[in-house]
């Protein structure tokens, strides 16, 4: 089911790129969040498997167009200046959403049904696309952005684009082939009851709502290859102590150390990433970063899970052989970000150099 979505979002995301750019962000996102809402719903409708899986994969055909919209209009409207900090706001309620709702949504079921949770999301994502609507002025600032000459290397042969993928599928495999096994490796390696598996979360969560910030505003202030620079060695010790020579640490400090660590990542990736497209590219350009997301969480996934297996009294075995793997694929963030750093700088030097466009006399 989970799969279902994730494989809507992104063939949604490759679909989406080739249109995205012609309308008011306002009214794209409206129309997502609307087809976001009835899948959800559906989802609290369904009266079987198949019925269930048709619904997710209606609301992943939009939830992936959401995402994509809703960054678009974080980078059309803050400058890159301060882009680090509005994304760390919004990667923080990411977060936020992620460690809360699966309890929220547990704890509805448990009360009323396990319909209620998807008729509860659908209900809030109604209220968030009238506030949208009603809040947002129109954006179609992108529709009138001057376009670079015919001739121009085209987005997909971007070297600063292809490597800024590259840098969101090497994150994505790098996390996921750890988050979904996580919980199992707290309670198999490091004795952690099933019971106390929530305060984890609470406490990574927390700390990941302040650290995104936190990030956010040491990107504006050093640069994003910097901070995904120091980010990266301190995910990689993280890696090695608390997964490869495990139990080494703690496990609230390896829960939390794993939290920050991706906080310390993904906001400078996110940050930067926003730069490269142009604006008449940008959802074009956030909707495939969205299709490779989706796609490396489910290649993180699935590769991890055939590498580990149960061992003699409960425990995990492989887990070092997936963390060894996890380290290689988050160690080359930094080279990936120089590329698109790199690019970037390039072409907006290019930018400033040209001439003014001449005006006939009156």
């Amino acid at each position: 089911v989970g799969g279902a979505y994730t494989a809507a979002a992104a063939v949604s995301g490759v679909a989406c790129g080739f249109f995205l750019d012609r309308f008011d962000r306002r009214s794209a996102l409206a129309v997502a969040l609307l087809g976001l809402v009835l899948g959800t719903a559906a989802g609290g409708l369904a009266q079987g498997p198949g019925s269930l899986m048709a619904a997710r994969v209606v609301a992943g055909l939009f939830g992936g167009p959401a995402t994509s919209l809703s960054l678009s209009v974080v980078a059309d409207v803050v400058p890159p200046e301060r882009r680090g900090r509005a994304m760390g706001a919004v990667m923080g309620a990411f977060a936020v959403a992620s460690v809360f709702g699966v309890p929220a949504g547990l704890e509805l079921a448990r009360l009323f049904t396990w319909r209620a949770p998807f008729f509860a999301v659908a209900g809030l994502g109604v209220v968030i696309a009238i506030l949208a609507l009603a809040r947002l002025p129109a954006l179609r600032g992108h529709l009138s952005a001057p376009r670079p000459p015919p001739g121009g290397a085209p987005l997909a042969r971007d070297p600063a684009a292809l490597a800024s993928l590259a840098a969101y599928a090497s994150v994505t495999v790098a996390a996921f082939s750890i988050i979904p096994n996580i919980s199992a490796h707290m309670q198999a390696s490091y004795g952690v009851p099933r019971s106390r598996l929530g305060l984890l979360y609470l406490a990574g969560g927390a700390l990941s709502f302040f650290a995104l910030r936190v990030t956010g505003r040491l990107v504006d202030r050093f640069g994003a290859t910097r901070v995904a620079t120091a980010g990266t060695v301190f995910f990689v010790a993280v890696l090695y102590a608390g997964f490869v020579r495990a139990p080494f640490l703690p496990a609230l400090a390896v829960f939390c150390g794993f939290m920050l660590g991706m906080s310390f990542r993904n906001v400078p990736m996110s940050s930067l990433s926003s730069r490269v497209p142009l604006p008449h590219q940008r959802a074009r350009f956030l909707s495939a970063q969205s299709a490779v997301q989706h796609l490396a969480s489910s290649v993180g996934a699935v590769f991890a899970t055939r590498l580990l297996h149960d061992g003699p009294g409960g425990t995990l075995l492989g887990f070092d052989r997936v963390a060894w793997i996890s380290i290689g694929f988050a160690a080359v963030l930094p080279l990936l970000l120089r590329v698109v750093e790199r690019g970037v700088r390039r072409r907006e030097r290019d930018r400033a150099a040209e001439p003014a466009p001449a005006f006939p006399p009156s």
